[in-house]
């Protein structure tokens, strides 16, 4: 069973941000012993990257709540190495995020990269994530609903070393939830960035990055075919990122003694 003794709570909407004050109330059912540490602002996108060409500001917002200048990475080495190196947390959690992070979504995540970081540390962690619905009255409603269900399912599992969970809600109605499966992450074959020129007052070009790409019906193995299909995707994600079998393969091809 991992420990909810500690927990660290981080993401990369930002400190104020909605899914983080949903994640906040569910980490306070677990333990006695929360702490905040976050991006100061919105850091979605932020992928692993870490701030090395400039200091970093930390604010303390009251009692165990603090907020760093920089990204979601920055916040949890800020965490175990500054403001919780007396005792490290037990359990990262990472979210909710406003909007999914599934299948290649996870490499560009600043989300997932919470987890990652609190995994690379040997601490459990967990990705959460809201896919956002059109109705505005109801977008939370899964996440309000089963967060707390979907943590304490996974707290009892066997976790491998090296490994987070990635969970996506969902965008309907917390009735409408049908459960959870554990799956895999899928694959947007169609989807591409499509790049918005535009000039600003003084003539000068500047550029939007923008995520494109066809409906398609997704497998419903998958964590985009699960979601779809109104499940709650939980996906175990591992970081070593040796393809084995390309280097069983292709060993005798490439070495060579000099």
């Amino acid at each position: 069973m991992i420990s909810c003794e500690r927990i660290l709570v981080s993401n990369d909407d930002g400190i104020s941000a909605e899914g983080m004050a949903l994640l906040v109330e569910v980490a306070h059912e677990l333990s006695d012993d929360v702490w905040i540490v976050a991006p100061d602002g919105e850091q979605s996108g932020a992928s692993h990257s870490l701030t090395l060409s400039r200091p970093l500001r930390l604010r303390k917002h009251g009692d165990k709540k603090f907020s760093v200048s920089g990204t979601p990475t920055d916040c949890v080495m800020m965490a175990l190495n500054h403001v919780m190196k007396d005792q490290r947390p037990t359990l990262v959690l990472s979210g909710v995020n406003r909007g999914a992070n599934m299948a290649e979504d996870i490499t560009y995540s600043g989300t997932c990269s919470v987890a990652m970081e609190g995994t690379l540390a040997g601490i459990p962690s967990i990705a959460l994530s809201q896919q956002l619905s059109p109705e505005r009255d109801h977008r939370w409603e899964p996440t309000k609903e089963y967060c707390l269900k979907v943590i304490k399912r996974l707290l009892p599992l066997d976790w491998d070393k090296g490994t987070f969970y990635n969970v996506n809600f969902p965008p309907c109605r917390a009735t409408e939830v049908k459960g959870m499966r554990l799956v895999a992450h899928g694959h947007r074959e169609a989807t591409e960035i499509k790049i918005h020129k535009a000039k600003d007052p003084r003539g000068f070009s500047y550029y939007w990055l923008g995520l494109g790409g066809r409906d398609l019906e997704y497998n419903g193995d998958s964590d985009l075919g699960t979601v779809t299909d109104n499940y709650i995707a939980i996906t175990p994600v591992h970081l070593e990122l040796t393809e084995y079998e390309a280097l069983k393969r292709q060993k005798a091809s490439v070495d060579q003694d000099f």
